[in-house]
């Protein structure tokens, strides 16, 4: 159980420790496969007093857990000693990739034409003298191994960490067979193999050309996110004037001005206008939605065609933008089990198979010593850990981006792995299943009652006041009304007592209702207003909380899934069934404290997803599977929760269901691929199967080694279709 804290406005979070940890977010440049970020979560997971450290490729961000700050530096330091760089922000983040792309492409480009000129040789292509043929291809395959400069000074780098990656397998077999051949080359053998080493060099370049491209398309939603926010805001002075500033300079209270086609710099409340804002990019509403004065606004919006003025709610750092941005950012970085069990087989990889690449040398070399080489070569180079890495982060950041663009923010990415448990959906009642607001279902009042129901009530802030006002229409109130707590109103003009509340209201001023009256009022389960003039009943209006649009039909998918949807409500049980009854829930549990919801949770099992809103949720989102908090949740609900759903349309929970099942289904396919790969390759190279005839040279081995990792790259992107 974690210590409860008070924070500043009252607000409790949850903490798992008293001890602070501080926490640095960094983006790394030069990682071209998930080895290179084992390499550094290793390198920095030695530095005394950091707690721990995730390294993601997918997105080239680490997130580090320190218990003293001052260990920034040596961690920037770590990091560039293994040969790879540290960007100030994301923008610099993209201009690095793009520079490193770029660089990329000229080496593929250099390797591809001088490896192709050593084909034409190889094969005759090209009539010229054994001693042109021989020079041009040591030439040219020294001007390729020059293009793989990074995977030789990477793996030096590694080595010294005591650190194997896919890099020391690759310049392993690159210069065994360069310095086999220039052996060769020197003896005056014919038997040359320069074109293996320049095969290898271009094909793994290729292959990392091409996993960039893919990759790059995993952080299209974060550059949307991050290009959402504005660096300047319009903030308006006590004189009336305006003053240009930094968004991140605003201040809690400040009220600015959004003009048309600008972004909000933070969460606020219109104070004056209205206009038309596009929150497609925030919570995946395709259709601008009208705001006016009093309703909230999402950083990051966009003001399509007024001029607003807006209070700042919260600060530009701590506005859903940024806590997609976030989590988005941290989630990616986490690994689920079924990741952890492929990197502690990656982490023991490949020495393994540096191994298997010496046994393999020792028992051709009986055989055939040009053989043995090849072979041995072959086993180096068609081995990859890359596959095995990247099967699982890629396609979690690929499922983390579809579902923020779908409007649904996965604070935790375990929950990718644990849905497909879930046997029960628990439901909060009000302002999740419901719109939590009152509003007039019925009435027996005529049109001139009703507008006297609506002229007495529209002094009043009850809830049930404010409802019939709205729905009476009722422009004009009553002055000096008298509200008794529990009962309703009381009103005397002219002599006249008007009454509008409880049956109570009226029987403690001696009104009595007939049979058929009782009989018509029991009848309406909803919370009522009864009218009365002058000591004479005129009739009721019935009130009810309405059911959300899209509740229904969630109900009935999440049942075609065969999960059992139940109800955990503090409301009473008489209207608390009622909407039960209506949405056809399986079973409902009404008048529910907070501790007694977290008491039938844990009956239930460990298998239940409670779906919720309120600050009374926030102990039953703890202690569910998995805790689910709506648009209009409060704050420490949101905290409490793994998901948030941000657009306002219940319906995403199923979609939640279903990118879980196939975000699984995608990384099971992925590791299985990852494992038969290297578990028919290998022996395939080892020259296991020679008896019949069937050999790769390392330069077939080197196209099937860069293959294995774009198709587990393209197949995770089918997730963002």
């Amino acid at each position: 159980m974690g210590i409860l804290e008070f924070q500043p406005f009252g607000i409790p979070k949850f903490n798992k420790t008293k001890k602070t940890m501080s926490k640095l977010h960094l983006n790394i440049t030069g990682m071209t496969c998930v080895n290179c970020a084992n390499a550094i979560t290793r390198a920095t997971k030695k530095i005394k007093g950091v707690k721990s450290a995730s390294i993601s490729l997918s997105d080239n961000s680490g997130i580090f857990e320190l218990e003293n700050k001052s260990l920034e530096q040596k961690i920037i330091e770590k990091i560039k000693a293994l040969g790879f760089g540290v960007a100030h922000d994301f923008n610099e983040l993209l201009i690095a990739q793009a520079k490193e792309q770029k660089v990329l492409s000229i080496k593929l480009a250099i390797s591809a034409i001088s490896s192709g000129l050593i084909m034409l040789f190889h094969f005759g292509l090209i009539s010229a003298s054994h001693d042109f043929i021989a020079l041009s291809s040591l030439v040219l395959c020294s001007l390729c191994l020059l293009c793989g400069t990074s995977f030789y000074t990477h793996a030096l780098r590694s080595l010294k960490e005591k650190n194997f990656d896919m890099n020391t397998l690759v310049s392993l077999g690159v210069f065994s067979a360069f310095f086999y051949s220039l052996f060769a080359y020197f003896a005056g053998s014919h038997e040359l193999y320069f074109d293996s080493p320049a095969m290898i060099i271009s094909f793994v370049l290729l292959g990392k050309f091409l996993e960039s491209k893919a990759r790059a398309k995993t952080s299209l939603r974060l550059k949307s996110l991050m290009d959402l926010k504005p660096k300047i805001a319009h903030l308006l002075l006590a004189d009336g004037t305006e003053k240009q500033i930094k968004a991140s300079e605003l201040k809690i209270g400040d009220i600015i001005s959004i003009k048309p086609g600008e972004h909000a710099p933070s969460d606020a409340i219109i104070t004056y206008g209205g206009a038309e804002f596009d929150e497609s990019a925030i919570n995946g509403e395709s259709l601008p939605r009208y705001k006016s004065v009093g309703e909230n606004i999402f950083g990051g919006s966009t003001n399509i065609n007024g001029t607003i003025l807006a209070k700042i709610a919260k600060n530009p750092k701590e506005s859903l933008l940024e806590g997609i941005i976030s989590s988005l950012q941290q989630s990616a970085s986490k690994k689920l089990n079924i990741a952890r069990l492929a990197d502690k087989i990656s982490n023991i990889f490949v020495p393994s198979v540096i191994g298997v690449s010496l046994l393999t040398l020792i028992i051709w070399s009986f055989f055939d010593v040009n053989r043995a080489a090849i072979c041995a070569i072959s086993v180096l180079v068609i081995s990859c850990p890359c596959a095995l890495g990247l099967a699982t982060p890629i396609a979690i950041v690929c499922a983390l981006s579809k579902g923020s663009k779908s409007g649904i923010l996965i604070k935790n990415p375990a929950i990718i792995e644990l849905i497909k448990g879930a046997k029960i959906v628990a439901f909060d009642k009000t302002g999740t299943l419901t719109k939590g607001s009152l509003s007039v279902s019925a009435t027996s009042l005529n049109d001139d009652d009703l507008r006297l129901a609506g002229f007495l009530s529209k002094a009043s802030s009850h809830p049930i006041s404010k409802a019939i006002s709205k729905y009476a229409s009722t422009s004009k109130g009553a002055k000096g009304i008298k509200e008794l707590a529990g009962l309703g109103i009381e009103y005397e003009e002219n002599g006249v007592l008007m009454l509008l509340g409880s049956i109570k209201l009226l029987q403690n001023h001696g009104i009595v209702l007939n049979e058929s009256q009782k009989e018509q009022i029991l009848a309406q389960n909803a919370a009522l207003a009864l009218l009365a003039v002058g000591g004479e009943y005129r009739g009721f209006i019935a009130l009810s909380d309405e059911i959300k649009e899209g509740a229904k039909e969630l109900i009935s998918k999440l049942k075609a899934k065969g999960l059992k949807c139940i109800m955990l409500s503090g409301d009473n049980e008489k209207n608390a069934g009622q909407i039960s009854r209506e949405l056809r829930l399986d079973e409902c549990y009404a008048e529910l404290l907070p501790n007694e919801k977290v008491e039938l949770l844990r009956g239930f099992g460990g298998s239940v997803v409670f779906v919720g809103d309120g600050i009374n949720d926030a102990l039953a989102m703890k202690e569910a599977m998995i805790g689910v908090a709506i648009s209009n949740s409060s704050d420490i609900s949101k905290d409490a929760s793994d998901i948030i759903i941000i657009k306002d349309d219940i319906k995403a929970l199923s979609e939640l269901f279903s990118l879980g099942q196939k975000a699984l289904k995608i990384i099971k396919q992925n590791l299985f691929w990852a494992f038969c790969y290297n578990a028919l390759c290998i022996p395939l190279a080892a020259g296991v199967f020679g008896g019949a005839g069937v050999f790769l040279t390392p330069a077939i081995a080197a196209f099937a080694m860069s293959s294995s990792s774009v198709i587990v790259v393209l197949n995770s992107l089918r997730l963002l279709r």
